[in-house]
């Protein structure tokens, strides 16, 4: 490998915003800042499309107290992007670049970033471009392959865990069956946080569906039916990519059955599309009065002021490391290994290949999913938990002793 090149770097944020981001994007900052051989520092307003425009702010004069609020802000500070450059879009990207002497490329996102990073990457050694490309994990789902886990997930964990803990009390308070959809097309790591938050032996979530195990309807209903019978109350949480048991989502066959309006578009009310139909099987099946449902949607993303510091400080960390990998290697990922679990939780950076986070997708392990694929062990409880940094205690008084 060559020394350094003495040039401008450039970072960007791609994919869905989330808690963390942002502090990744200090951290890239802030050692940006540290390396004599990075002139400048540009952020590309929103990601790879930014650049195409040569549409860019200044980075490396921004004031500590800026960078901090920053830091704790969610969402995408720079916006974002879900473009998948093409030869001809990285052939404007390397225009942009020789024009403004870039040869650091930073992408924070999840695993079309990796991809997107590792396409510019092969471009520019096949137009014989210097350029040193890092990919900068971030996801709330939680699903890119290599690393022990991503940047952005311990804060939509304790985000959703905090949810239901609130949802739990509510349901308890005045009962009935309460169904919550979360985020997760293809992998469960965010629904399955629901349980994280359980302090009582009959705490709800009582039941915890997620993409990887398929379910009938009939099995769900069966399902619902003996937890309502057994406490005279059910809370159920359902990814949205749960699926059949002939492994077609739910979605997928629901909307197919929906109206389409004159352009063959299918018609919607809504995004709570599954909520709704679980509801209304239910309470049509079941013959319970009180059902009500809820889609987080993209309410775990951006929420303001519920970031996990263990999320946050690792979000940060994993910026700066991409800088210091890209000042010795030509690309890579950075990724997280856990070395210690528990109260003794700790972890420790590396750099893979692009190649190996570029486009695949992680599952959740059939350790952390219960037997009758309606629940979630105790395995996964001490993977997640230490990522949210801890969650709130609460107290119930009217199932304790009567006088």
């Amino acid at each position: 490998m060559t020394s350094a090149p003495k040039a401008n770097a450039v970072v960007g944020q791609s994919g869905g915003p989330t808690g963390v981001i942002n502090a990744s994007l200090v951290g890239v900052i802030e050692e940006a800042r540290k390396q004599p051989e990075i002139e400048g520092l540009y952020g590309a307003v929103h990601g790879v499309a930014g650049m195409v425009k040569d549409n860019f702010i200044d980075l490396k004069h921004l004031t500590q107290e800026t960078l901090e609020i920053v830091a704790a802000s969610p969402s995408s500070a720079l916006g974002t992007t879900r473009d998948k450059p093409d030869s001809k879009y990285c052939e404007k990207i390397f225009e942009t670049f020789e024009k403004r002497n870039i040869r650091y490329f930073f992408y924070i996102g999840g695993n079309d970033s990796a991809n997107t990073a590792h396409i510019i990457n092969d471009m520019a050694d096949k137009a014989d471009f210097e350029l040193r490309a890092f990919h900068i994990p971030k996801t709330v789902d939680n699903d890119l392959l290599v690393t022990d886990h991503c940047p952005g997930y311990g804060t939509a964990a304790k985000f959703v865990a905090s949810a239901l803990v609130g949802d739990e009390l509510d349901n308890r308070a005045l009962p009935g069956v309460k169904i919550d959809v979360v985020m997760g097309r293809h992998a469960g790591f965010l629904t399955a946080s629901s349980v994280l938050g359980r302090q009582r032996d009959d705490d709800g979530p009582h039941l915890v569906y997620v993409p990887e195990r398929g379910i009938s309807i009939d099995d769900f209903l069966a399902d619902v039916d003996a937890v309502y019978k057994k406490l005279r109350r059910c809370v159920v949480v359902v990814s949205e990519g749960i699926c059949d048991k002939d492994g077609v989502t739910w979605a997928e066959k629901l909307m197919a059955k929906r109206e389409k309006d004159a352009h063959g578009n299918i018609t919607l009310s809504g995004t709570g599309i599954i909520a709704d139909f679980l509801a209304s099987q239910v309470k049509s099946n079941l013959k319970i009065k009180r059902v009500r449902a809820d889609t987080f949607g993209y309410l775990q993303r951006s929420f303001p002021g519920l970031q996990s510091e263990v999320d946050v400080r690792e979000a940060r960390w994993c910026g700066r490391h991409a800088v210091q990998y890209a000042m010795a290697e030509d690309n890579g990922s950075v990724a997280i290994k856990r070395v210690a679990n528990g109260s003794d939780y700790k972890v420790e950076l590396f750099r893979t290949e692009l190649s190996n986070v570029a486009e695949k997708t992680k599952s959740m392990p059939t350790e952390f999913i219960n037997s009758s694929g309606n629940g979630i062990t105790e395995k996964f409880v001490e993977y997640a938990l230490p990522l949210t940094g801890g969650l709130p205690k609460t107290a119930y008084l009217a199932n304790g002793s009567r006088i």
